[in-house]
């Protein structure tokens, strides 16, 4: 160093340190107020409650107890499995059917796709209670619309949501209308940004037709599928609305939902210990199926 440089930076005025102002703090602070408040503290407390058990109206330590009764409590299995079928069935045909919607409403031989976009995602604007009342009565084994048209085709009455198996389709029914135009407007959000120019080079490789879904398409709708798939999944595994609505859990529990069971521990039976051990087995059920999807789904590289 010069004796020039020395005497530059002896006559330079020293530098401020910088100051921590506390405004971005003080505007950042009712948000996380309101967050601790309204989210971390019942977190907590449903944490802390789980590890009790309620009886008479009094709360007694239990530890782990509620937890252990879930392995042997055959109506959470039972809420489990029907949980577990709706998301092995009506998930991947929902998706399915929202990924050829999608595909569909971004034809160019298709006039009016504002109006059928709008159309299709009008069901989701509707309420959860709302619809599920409507198919309540759609669904009717006497006097439904459904099964007064299926007698002008000479069949017989189906017992919709009287027959477990049936109660299970018509649920899924419901489910598959409601959430399907939702989906599809997402897929389609990210169909129209696929380059066109990858369309052009296949055309130019000779793929047409489904070839090109599978090459092109699909690909480029992979991380808006992942997307949807979790979303999907987490509302699947929180389903609540539909079938206590339509069914109340039955018949003979085939409708029986893990949100349902829930409900019926917490507010029916009054074991708020139980129904909170229930919630957190099923946040980490959740936590576990969306890593999983992650791992599968996700970019491979």
């Amino acid at each position: 160093m010069t004796a020039v440089d020395t005497a530059a930076r002896a006559a330079a005025p020293p530098r401020r340190r910088a100051r921590r102002r506390p405004a971005p703090y003080l505007f950042v602070l009712p948000a996380l107020l309101l967050f601790a408040v309204f989210r971390l503290y019942p977190i907590a407390s449903s944490f802390v409650l789980s590890l009790h058990r309620t009886a008479g109206g009094t709360r007694t330590f239990a530890g782990t107890d509620n937890y252990e009764r879930l392995l042997h409590d055959p109506l959470f299995w039972t809420a489990l499995k029907n949980t577990a079928v709706l998301l092995a069935v009506q998930v991947p045909v929902m998706l399915a059917l929202a990924t050829g919607l999608a595909v569909a409403l971004d034809s160019r031989l298709l006039r009016g796709r504002s109006v059928f976009r709008l159309g299709f995602f009008l069901p989701m604007v509707t309420g959860l209670v709302a619809y599920g009342i409507v198919f309540s009565v759609l669904l009717n084994k006497d006097y439904g619309l459904v099964n007064w048209l299926l007698g002008l085709l000479g069949a017989g009455p189906v017992p919709w949501l009287t027959h477990p198996l049936w109660a299970q389709v018509s649920l899924g029914i419901a489910l598959t209308w409601h959430y399907t135009g939702y989906n599809a407007v997402i897929l389609l959000a990210r169909l129209q940004s696929v380059p066109a120019e990858l369309y052009d080079a296949a055309a130019v490789d000779g793929a047409a037709g489904w070839r090109t879904f599978l090459h092109v398409t699909l690909p480029g709708l992979r991380p808006v599928l992942l997307l949807t798939a979790v979303l999907s999944t987490v509302g699947t595994l929180q389903l609540f609305d539909e079938p206590y609505v339509l069914t109340g859990g039955g018949p003979d529990n085939a409708t029986l939902t893990i949100g349902v069971y829930l409900y019926q521990n917490a507010f029916k039976y009054f074991d708020f210990g139980y129904a909170s051990a229930v919630a957190y087995a099923l946040a980490v059920l959740i936590a576990a199926l969306g890593l999983i999807q992650f791992r599968v789904l996700g970019d491979k590289e």
